[in-house]
């Protein structure tokens, strides 16, 4: 399993543009150029570019068509292997893996008020949380658990964040079990990978930063 990673730059974002967009396809090129924020432009962009990048140096796959599920979630075409992307303020990540993988990036932002988010909290976790002696590091593990293990599951928004409890490091959603691992990638983010498939607990992880 292989984890691609990269921070955005305003600097470069016209040279990462004129570098990268030629080679995707019309829909997603006309996607790029249609944000107004540069930041988020070059997040989509980036993303794509190191799904492309993780899969032809680990995989040697130069071919790879996405098409979506009927719940929107991207998969490749012709090809028993798995990714998913994320990103959070100038991080951007991209996890691919020969089973089925979810990942969260979240910026840990020491303004937020993890209180807010009671409401999609199951009480052991707002116990949990209210109760740590860092309440931003714990709330952020909590969010990047959840939302991991919903991408994973691929039903997305359908599923709300208190209807399951992350113990352990494993859930269950709908009669399926998740399992879910910590991943370190920067100091300034918390970040977790989720799989139905209990071998995420024990798979070695490559990290690599990808330049741009």
């Amino acid at each position: 399993m292989v984890i691609l990673y990269t921070l955005i730059s305003e600097e470069k974002h016209q040279d990462l543009l004129d570098r990268y967009i030629p080679a995707f396809s019309e829909n997603f090129k006309n996607k790029i150029l249609k944000y107004r924020r540069w930041q988020d432009a070059q997040l989509s962009l980036l993303g794509r570019v190191l799904l492309q990048h993780g899969l032809r140096i680990y995989h040697n796959i130069t071919d790879a068509e996405i098409d979506f599920l009927s719940s929107h979630k991207p998969f490749l075409k012709g090809h028993a292997i798995y990714f998913n992307i994320s990103h959070s303020k100038n991080l951007v990540v991209c996890a691919i893996a020969d089973f089925p993988v979810g990942i969260d990036v979240e910026f840990s932002d020491a303004s937020i008020n993890y209180q807010d988010f009671k409401f999609q909290m199951t009480p052991g976790e707002f116990d949990k949380i209210n109760t740590s002696a860092d309440t931003i590091h714990s709330f952020f593990t909590y969010w990047t658990e959840k939302e991991a293990v919903i991408k994973a599951h691929g039903d997305g928004m359908m599923i709300p964040l208190d209807s399951f409890e992350i113990l352990h490091n494993e859930c269950i959603i709908d009669g399926k079990k998740f399992f879910t691992k910590e991943v370190f990638i920067d100091d300034q983010y918390l970040s977790c990978i989720a799989s139905d498939d209990p071998i995420i607990k024990d798979r070695e992880i490559i990290f690599d930063r990808f330049q741009i």
